[in-house]
């Protein structure tokens, strides 16, 4: 049982720290009521630092995300830079529109400066991609973005890049989680009031010229679209990507348009949850002349959501359908959600056409597709872990995506997800098969008939109690099924050992017979995710609504015997 009077001091001497007046008022109510329900949650422990930097709810304490843990992170990062040898170069910072965001950026800058390096910040709330850009444009040591993408409003998050524009993997991040162990105290943290440079637009602009060059030169520019920035940050840089490449503006959904950290219409910004999407939809069911395509990003735009006109039901359905167990289908306006994994196969299968070179990535969670597509146009393929951390550091990327709607479309400009320059790009596919009469549909059914049926969903599962997580894994552990929905399991394989291909990662890998599963803790939420994939082979187009009725069920009763089997 905790003691109350060690958790009392203990609150008490991070509250004599706390350079915030907010969470220094919330913290002090807490020790003067004894609330030690809400204390023994704060001081548990403290947010761990890891190759997703660091993410959590708002709030006073070390288990939660506020200036006192931003600090340390800041200086920890610092000194890690300094013992690297990089004792005076640059760090560029980049924040959303998030509660605290510009604080815990100021923040950064000042342990930066305090620390001897230089800091540069972005000139005001800009997309992810723009701050993953900015550290290779700039030449710059290392790079910080202030987001919790699309976690909950009361979340925010602390992302850390290297100086080759890619998110930090180990050892750098158990490294930098030690410097930030060694510091004793925040008085230690030299924080200077000034020092530190606020970038102008100049670095946004050479952001946006470089998105012309995912574009072919005279290709259609006709497509119209719906938008979402989903109460985000990437409108202006988005509109301003699209009038730069001549495509008609888009119709915005204007409830969603502007920044609002409180995200007041969505549940969770997160264009694959229950309902995020609904105002798009109505959006596009009012707009005229009719659009061809709704696209959505999510709250820092590294992601980017396409849905479709499309009243057959061909659809696997989304994430969210997913965890609410509903059926395939269309939006009751006709338009549907593609899934990651569609989108991922349609930018493929449109740079093939284009003619790019180079190495096609995705991660193990991924559809299988993007494989054979990368074989039969004769390019480089890699498979990597679950995060463009590990995608970003492929040789010779010439594209990259995994099926939580990131696409690395442009991998000299930006080596991370980028919903920006993707929903160009899936704009300029969509030109082009508008002016050739043709339709996503299509184009989803040619490559079916070319390379098989490859169908995906998901099992996510959120939780209250993370124990239910390990709970899940350690019983697929001891007793891993044989068989799911009827189909022998042929290989198992625990990822914690790795491969010969792959460093080791919490995950369970399931290899079927015309299918395959992956189980994995989610690195950003707390959720169990499982990821299906059956393979229906096809013969003709005639063939395509019986093969998708059949993966359909086959991946329902995966579905069934997987949550059976890991208890959940």
């Amino acid at each position: 049982m905790q003691d109350t009077s060690d958790l009392i001091v203990r609150a008490q001497a991070w509250l004599a720290e706390d350079p915030d007046p907010e969470t220094r008022e919330e913290l002090a109510k807490l020790i003067d009521t004894q609330d030690v329900t809400e204390l023994t949650a704060r001081f548990a422990g403290t947010l761990q630092f890891g190759t997703a930097g660091l993410r959590g709810e708002l709030g006073a304490g070390p288990m939660r995300m506020n200036r006192s843990v931003v600090i340390r992170a800041a200086a920890g990062l610092a000194a890690y830079l300094k013992a690297e040898g990089q004792t005076d170069g640059l760090v560029v910072i980049g924040y959303d529109a998030r509660h605290k965001s510009a604080d815990f950026a100021r923040d950064t800058a000042a342990v930066m400066t305090g620390a001897g390096l230089r800091a540069a910040v972005l000139p005001r709330p800009l997309p992810t991609p723009v701050l993953a850009f900015a550290i290779r444009h700039l030449g710059a040591i290392a790079g910080v973005e202030v987001t919790a993408s699309h976690n909950p409003p009361r979340d925010n998050g602390y992302k850390v890049y290297l100086g080759d524009g890619s998110q930090i993997v180990p050892p750098a991040d158990a490294d930098i989680a030690a410097q930030i162990d060694a510091i004793a105290s925040l008085h230690d943290v030299p924080r200077p009031d000034a020092g530190w440079e606020t970038l102008t637009d100049d670095v946004l602009e050479a952001y946006l010229a470089r998105t012309d060059a995912v574009l072919s030169q005279g290709s259609p520019r006709t497509a119209r679209v719906v938008y979402t920035a989903m109460h985000g940050v990437g409108k202006d840089t988005l509109l301003a990507a699209f009038a730069r490449a001549g495509f008609p503006a888009p119709t915005l959904v204007a409830e969603q348009a502007e920044p609002d950290p409180d995200f007041p219409t969505v549940a969770f910004p997160n264009p694959e949850e229950p309902g995020a999407m609904d105002l798009a939809f109505a959006t596009a069911a009012r707009t005229t002349p009719a659009p061809d395509l709704i696209i959505a990003n999510d709250p820092d735009a590294d992601r980017c959501a396409a849905a479709i006109k499309d009243g057959t039901g061909a659809g696997t359905g989304t994430e969210a359908e997913a965890e609410a167990g509903a059926g395939a289908g269309a939006d009751s306006t006709g338009w549907r959600m593609l899934r990651g994994d569609e989108v991922g196969a349609l930018l493929a299968a449109h740079l093939v056409d284009r003619g790019a070179r180079g190495t096609f990535a995705e991660s193990i969670v991924s559809s299988s597709l993007l494989g054979r597509i990368a074989e039969k146009a004769g390019l480089a393929y890699e498979e990597t872990l679950t995060g463009f951390k590990w995608i970003a550091r492929v040789d010779g990327l010439r594209y990259g995506y995994e099926e939580a709607l990131g696409y690395c479309v442009d991998p000299e400009g930006v080596r991370d997800k980028d919903g920006i320059t993707a929903a160009l790009l899936l704009t300029e596919l969509a030109s082009e098969l508008k002016e050739r009469g043709r339709t996503f549909p299509d184009l989803l059914d040619d490559l079916a008939l070319e390379h098989g049926l490859h169908a995906t969903d998901q099992l996510s599962v959120r939780v209250e109690d993370l124990s239910l997580i390990a709970d899940a894994m350690r019983r697929l552990r001891e007793q891993p099924p044989t068989e799911l929905a009827g189909l022998p399991v042929t290989k198992a394989e625990d990822l914690t050992q790795g491969t010969d291909k792959l460093p080791p990662t919490d995950g369970l890998r399931y290899t079927l017979d015309g299918a395959r599963v992956i189980v994995r803790p989610s690195g950003t939420e707390p959720k169990l995710k499982c990821y299906l994939e059956v393979v229906v082979p096809v013969s003709s187009r005639a063939d395509l609504p019986a093969a998708r009725a059949r993966a359909t069920d086959t991946l329902a009763t995966i579905k069934r015997d997987l949550a059976a089997a890991a208890g959940i």
